[in-house]
């Protein structure tokens, strides 16, 4: 699993920055229904399942949890060369506090299922995100969170479901081999 891991992290911190990088060139697209939101509200869908694969990979410990803020930090850091800083310091404040606040719903939700505690933790973190975000880049924060909810509510359900398979394949592979 620790192969996962690595990959976790560095898929985070690519994320974090090709969602700056989108947002600083196209800004705002359609997210369907009349709705807009930030280009990169789609690739944050990612970034909320890397940070559960993180956690998977390397405990809700402090081990665990330094190697996300390292890694939310390298995300903000890459994103002060592709974006702007306005923008990389708006994602890497938000990231620490939204990943936070996702972090705290799913360790305790891990008991009852992994899907169960991704949702609700993903849920949590979408919305401290999207307001977060928004206030601290300067966009409009009223008019923009219909259409943020929307698209990241699209990325998080379809890269949640890739990272169930992956997930499903990963403990698959480590049984089989247990077993072997």
């Amino acid at each position: 699993m620790r192969w996962l891991g690595i990959l976790a992290v560095g898929a985070y911190i690519a994320t974090v920055a090709v969602a700056n990088a989108l947002t600083a060139r196209y800004g705002f697209v359609p997210v369907g229904f009349g709705l807009t939101a930030t280009a990169g509200t789609y690739v944050i869908g990612c970034a909320f399942v890397c940070r559960i694969l993180v956690q998977e990979s390397y405990g809700s410990g402090s081990r665990g949890r330094l190697i996300m803020f390292a890694a939310i930090l390298a995300g903000a850091a890459l994103s002060w060369f592709v974006a702007t800083p306005a923008l990389a310091w708006a994602s890497g404040v938000t990231f620490l506090i939204s990943e936070s606040a996702d972090w705290a719903v799913y360790t305790p939700m891990r008991r009852r299922g992994w899907a169960r505690a991704a949702v609700l933790g993903n849920g949590v973190g979408a919305v401290t995100d999207t307001f977060l975000f928004l206030w601290l880049a300067g966009f409009p924060i009223l008019a923009a969170v219909p259409g943020q909810l929307v698209g990241k509510a699209y990325a998080t359900i379809a890269y949640l479901g890739i990272g169930w398979l992956v997930r499903r394949a990963v403990l698959r592979d480590t049984l089989n081999t247990a077993g072997a």
